[in-house]
């Protein structure tokens, strides 16, 4: 499993009972090389005196043979910043921010952590892929090789990097220029070692969607595939962009009978992005993003408290350049509010040449802005179909998540709840680029 953390929660530790009653009937079937991966950030995973490592401190005593729980550590946080940014702002430099969870030969793919507001009242996307043995390796090599290069949580919570790997994240003389390059090496080496027949690479990506496939055989029966899944890696920090140039790809060759759905539940687009929207794409727009009530920084402690208000001046900066622009018609902008819950999805679904029902969905940990193309540690799936059930699946998904939204007008800034403080507009251009 890989997340950005995991809670201290009832339900969170019921996860770990569920993990740990799993190990046991593997001993008990006599299977004694199985296997648990947990990746986790750093930063995320010790933050309080209760944590992710305490809350699995069991399981790490119990199977210390088998469970291997790894905490990434970003190579930028680094020498004074990393002295003086408190604990609950250093995630501002970068995260491990991939959501992997995978279950032998079964993978889950979301956007979604390990803690109790996702598991009840915390909007997200889940996509289940079933019996997919050579997604699941591909996943699973990959939390794997992070791993060989994070650090190793001992059963008593204490910390190890590997000595194999011979570069530590942070403690060198040369601003980490030696650890990113084995780091961008450890993963292009994974993704060399992952391309073969039926393996597709972003070098690979359709440039259009009439057929997903070149009609070779899905199986014995020579059945054509009808859908294919492109892993996007996206990693900042070690120069690998996969998944911004797929994305801006897309957004480049969308024509003028296309429709693209966009979701963030961070909504912060990277320049590129808005120029490509803005400026050269030709496609229809619906971009749904968290009202200020349904962030999940409403209502906090401190400066984390102004965070809704940052989002909000973003959209609104967002909205006068489709007036400049007269875009207004071509690219809607909505606001997603549900009572008691927060807002926490990303993602695109893509029509075709307007066709009743998507063609493609982008989903993973991705939020389309300025930390997930640079900063952050991201992974997302590209999944492009012809199979008409997923393909109404898909399209259900995001009527239920646009049908808790509101279209955004001018009228939306002058309200009440939608005021910006001074200072808070006076600093939103130079400190957007770390949210």
């Amino acid at each position: 499993m890989a997340s950005l953390y995991l809670g201290t929660g009832a339900l969170e530790k019921e996860l770990v009972d569920a993990i740990n009653e799993g190990c046991q009937k593997s001993l008990a079937e006599g299977n004694k090389d199985f296997e648990v991966h947990i990746l986790l950030d750093y930063t995320r995973g010790q933050r309080g005196e209760e944590n992710s490592c305490t809350v699995l401190q069991p399981v790490l005593c119990n199977f210390p043979q088998n469970v291997r729980l790894s905490l990434f550590h970003t190579p930028d946080l680094r020498g004074i910043l990393k002295k003086i940014i408190p604990d609950r702002y250093n995630e501002t430099i970068g995260l491990h921010h991939m959501k992997i969870y995978l279950f032998d030969d079964s993978l889950i793919i979301s956007g979604a952590n390990l803690s109790e507001t996702y598991f009840t009242n915390r909007q997200d996307r889940y996509i289940l892929f079933s019996h997919c043995q050579e997604m699941s390796d591909f996943f699973a090599s990959l939390i794997k090789t992070v791993a060989s290069f994070s650090f190793h949580v001992n059963s008593d919570c204490s910390l190890t990097f590997p000595e194999d790997f011979g570069v530590h994240p942070y403690n060198d003389s040369d601003d980490g220029s030696r650890f990113k390059w084995k780091a961008k090496e450890s993963i292009l080496s994974l993704l060399r070692q992952s391309v073969g027949p039926n393996c597709s690479t972003p070098n690979s990506f359709p440039a259009s969607f009439e057929t997903p496939h070149d009609s070779s055989p899905a199986d014995t029966e020579n059945k054509p595939l009808d859908t294919l899944v492109y892993p996007l890696i996206q990693m900042g920090p070690f120069g690998i962009f996969d998944d911004e140039e797929v994305t801006k790809q897309l957004l480049r060759s969308a024509s003028r009978d296309d429709e693209i759905l966009l979701a963030s539940g961070y909504f912060n687009l990277t320049d590129h992005y808005l120029r490509l929207i803005l400026e050269k794409s030709f496609a229809k727009f619906k971009m749904l993003m968290a009202s200020p009530e349904v962030n999940g920084f409403y209502g906090a402690r401190g400066a984390a408290g102004a965070i809704p208000y940052l989002y909000t001046q973003v959209a609104r900066q967002f909205h006068q350049q489709l007036c400049a622009f007269q875009q207004k018609k071509r690219i809607q902008l909505f606001e997603y509010y549900r009572s008691k819950w927060t807002f926490h999805v990303k993602g695109l679904w893509y029509y075709v040449d307007r066709d009743p029902l998507p063609s493609l969905t982008l989903i993973g940990s991705s939020n389309f802005g300025y930390r997930s193309v640079y900063r952050d540690m991201e992974c997302q799936l590209a999944l492009v179909t012809k199979n008409e059930s997923l393909r109404q699946q898909l399209r259900e998904e995001h009527v239920h998540l646009f049908e808790s939204s509101d279209k955004v007008t001018e009228c939306t800034f002058k309200r009440k709840d939608r005021f910006v403080p001074l200072w808070v507009r006076m600093i939103t251009n130079y400190i957007k680029n770390f949210f």
